[in-house]
């Protein structure tokens, strides 16, 4: 798993620029998300700020890849610390779930998702597939505003 997170959320207008550019597209609106990290292809985890009502951590975690994958890899935060305790990233969870992979577990992120997930403990499997289950659209969604 290669995933670094930003000591702070990127600012809306370079989220912007950045989705923008991604996309292909000036007039998209990339106010959408609050991107929170990234791996080393380049490619960004993000809230989606879908749902009408809620905190932030209630929302989904997308992935938005260097070469255009796609793919919201939990259906809330407490789910994507699990997906991490579990030893997978959101590269890892958008493009490539494998049910037969020997996981490996991060005892240290487990700590994380236990102190602050405990009550909503999940497998790596249970989280991606919620997440798929919920939005099974978002690639459609994010592929319609690229040019």
């Amino acid at each position: 798993m290669d995933f670094e997170p930003f000591p702070a959320f990127l600012p809306e207008a370079e989220t912007t620029d950045w989705f923008r550019a991604w996309t292909g597209n000036p007039e998209a609106d990339g106010g959408v998300f609050r991107v929170f990290g990234q791996d080393g292809t380049g490619g960004c985890a993000a809230f989606w700020l879908v749902r009408e009502s809620g905190s932030l951590s209630g929302q989904p975690v997308v992935f938005l890849g260097s070469e255009a994958e796609t793919g919201v890899v939990a259906s809330d935060l407490a789910g994507f610390l699990w997906l991490l305790a579990g030893g997978y990233g959101p590269y890892e969870a958008a493009t490539a779930y494998e049910p037969d992979w020997s996981l490996r577990r991060n005892d240290a992120l487990e700590a994380v998702a236990i102190r602050f997930a405990a009550d909503s403990r999940q497998s790596v499997p249970e989280v991606i597939r919620r997440a798929a289950e919920e939005f099974p659209d978002f690639d459609d969604v994010v592929m319609a505003l690229c040019r």
